[in-house]
């Protein structure tokens, strides 16, 4: 905690009060350093493989997603399906072993791992898939939700099954571990470094853009809607978060968990309940939210190009919200005590199924049922909804569809948003931590935690539009070297899914509660 005194004394020469015009040349030169590394990088990982005649390009990376997806839900018979009663189980504690080596529980790690993905990506991200593709990018954001139950699990259950435990006790693992060590095995070990460095670099990357400075940005927004001081005063929350998030993740992984155990239910549980208010006022309305979300999915009111285009946002947004096939939560899961690798990725497919098929879904229909999506949509004679349509403002668009129904809900949801930004913020930094110290070694840890503070200090001043695209950019480019490791070293997976199954089904395994 040294190092915090000094930090904001720098941050206060950066962006004191009465230097407002300082922090706008900051924020210029930092947005378009971020608008060059998207246009530079973004032309490998965003190429078009395929253009409709309406114009519509289907990225790269979102097919590389999806085709993984559909084939590890394949691959393993649909675990999504039938392990997710067992998957209940475990996180319960009925199997937790006090015994076992690893830092958190199995309710822990899944809770870290919610923590990076419940977050904006279900209030900000959403509101921008539905706005820019349409009501039926829901639909496909579901399916993304439940292919990805399968991409967690074998993600997940390599980060178990390769990670690394020191003589402190400290957990190592994660995709750069399996890239490295398992295709190793494979007689691939050149190939498995070349893959574990650029996950590493990458997920970095993804730590001060989709899971810090966007965070801070977008929960900002949403924020400022309600108090609008912030609207000129943007550097202060940004000092706020700043020095929240720096006195949690000095403690690791350990304090990390016990801080996401305590925020990810209840905001959670929060954020439904006012979900489920919004649509119980509008219950009449429900039908038809459905019909305008299949309507729209499947392109009956559209040429092929739009279908096209609704299912790529849908599964962007997805990917960008769960996560799965990125590789980020096996840093978080390869923590957990437990003796069976298996077990651990069965509890992970369960995120995916809480972030995407329920939170998501809740958002998107608010959205839906409220015709926030529509800028032509009238509240009180008003177009309340262009303005933050215009600006991809996802966050402050679901504030004001929130509010158009609770008047003074978007008080408790700029809380929420504050506090789902900060979860996510937390976790994002272990995965950035992590990947820091393969690269350069633990004893550089502090000179990255430095940077990600910094960085959650940027996101309160520079603009949305490309630290959006630099976020996406980071987090969903992961899934290129994470997928193909996937890919070879599936085979083990399911051979090992079928051990424990049969194990289980023996009553071969001890139970605790």
């Amino acid at each position: 905690m040294l190092f915090m005194p000094h930090l904001f004394a720098a941050l206060a020469q950066i962006a004191p009060a009465q230097s407002q015009d300082s922090a706008r040349n900051l924020s210029t030169m930092v947005d378009e350093a971020a608008g060059w590394v998207v246009e530079f990088i973004g032309a490998a990982f965003f190429y078009p493989i395929y253009t409709t005649a309406a114009g519509t390009e289907v990225p790269l990376v979102v097919a590389w997603l999806v085709i993984g997806a559909i084939y590890f839900t394949l691959r393993m018979g649909f675990i999504n399906i039938w392990g997710f009663k067992h998957a209940i189980q475990v996180t319960r504690g009925i199997y937790d072993n006090p015994d076992d080596e690893g830092e958190v529980s199995h309710f822990q790690a899944l809770a870290s791992a919610l923590s990076a993905t419940v977050g904006l990506g279900n209030i900000a991200g959403v509101a921008i898939a539905v706005s820019i593709g349409g009501p039926g990018a829901i639909f496909w954001m579901v399916v993304a939700g439940f292919l990805g139950m399968s991409s967690k699990f074998v993600e997940c259950t390599l980060g178990q099954k390769y990670r690394q435990v020191r003589s402190d006790g400290r957990v190592m693992g994660g995709a750069m571990f399996y890239l490295s060590r398992g295709l190793a095995e494979k007689r691939m070990g050149g190939l498995g470094k070349v893959l574990a460095v650029m996950f590493a670099i990458l997920c970095i990357g993804g730590s001060f853009g989709g899971g810090n400075t966007f965070q801070v940005n977008q929960s900002l927004n949403a924020l400022q809607e309600t108090i609008p001081w912030f609207a000129e005063h943007r550097w202060v929350y940004g000092a706020i978060m700043t020095a929240m998030t720096g006195v949690v993740i000095i403690g690791g992984i350990q304090r990390i968990a016990q801080t996401a155990e305590k925020i990810v239910p209840t905001m959670c549980a929060i954020y439904v309940v006012a979900c489920l208010f919004v649509l119980g006022s509008y219950f009449e309305a429900i039908p038809s939210a459905f019909a305008t979300i299949f309507d729209g999915a499947f392109g009956t009111t559209a040429a092929f190009g739009g279908f096209i285009g609704v299912l790529v946002q849908g599964f962007k947004r997805a990917a960008f919200s769960n996560e799965a096939g990125v590789g980020s939560a096996a840093i978080a899961h390869s923590a957990a005590r437990t003796e069976f690798p298996v077990r651990e990725g069965i509890v992970a497919l369960l995120e995916p199924f809480i972030d995407t098929i329920v939170v998501c879904t809740m958002t998107g229909l608010v959205i839906v049922i409220t015709g926030a999506y529509n800028p032509e949509t009238l509240v009180g004679g008003e177009a309340v909804y262009a303005p933050f349509l215009d600006n991809a403002n996802g966050a402050g668009l679901t504030s004001t569809a929130f509010g158009s129904v609770i008047s003074w809900f978007p008080y408790v949801l700029s809380i929420a948003v504050m506090l789902f930004a900060f979860s996510t913020m937390i976790s994002w930094s272990y995965y950035g931590e992590r990947c820091w110290a393969y690269l350069f070694g633990d004893g550089s840890s502090m000179l990255y935690r430095i940077l990600f503070l910094l960085m959650a200090f940027l996101g309160s001043i520079i603009t949305s539009q490309n630290i959006l695209d630099f976020g996406d950019l980071m987090i969903l480019g992961m899934a290129f070297p994470n997928v193909l490791g996937l890919y070879f070293l599936s085979g083990g997976v399911k051979k090992d899914l079928v051990s424990y199954m049969d194990s289980l089904k023996k009553g071969a395994f001890r139970t605790y509660k």
